[in-house]
């Protein structure tokens, strides 16, 4: 039988955590307050899947390994779906306009679109549209 997780949390450190709930709050995402506090949020992307924000000294608990500087290493493309191409357009416009910078040019494919950002923090952040 194949492992298949109900739920997925993809934790990331960040300098600032009021800057980068400020940022993604301006994209429309939410956070769960009973897993917030001045060391960590819990972002909600959807009813399984969460972005675990946690200010870099707090992230190094869980860790022996040194935290990848996030705005000059790549440690991981984060994607996330769009309904439109629109709204790929959309969600990248609020982040650039949040503070967040250009990452790729928009790809088109033709079945699938997508245009990627860099969160304040560094992070990338692929949002996707894929034609079906």
């Amino acid at each position: 039988m194949a492992t298949q997780p109900k739920m997925l949390f993809v934790n990331l450190p960040v300098d600032d955590l009021d800057k980068t709930v400020t940022f993604f709050t301006a994209l429309g995402f939410e956070f769960n307050p009973q897993f917030t506090d001045q060391n960590a949020t819990c972002m909600i992307l959807n009813e399984n899947t969460f972005i675990m924000l946690l200010v870099n000294s707090f992230f190094q608990n869980f860790t022996k390994k040194s935290i990848a500087d996030a705005k000059t290493i790549t440690e991981a493309i984060i994607t996330i779906s769009a309904d439109s191409r629109e709204e790929v357009d959309q969600i990248v416009e609020k982040a650039l306009a949040a503070g967040g910078t250009t990452s790729n040019p928009k790809m088109d494919e033709g079945f699938m679109y997508s245009w990627s950002f860099q969160d304040i923090n560094g992070h990338l952040w692929e949002v996707v549209y894929m034609d079906q």
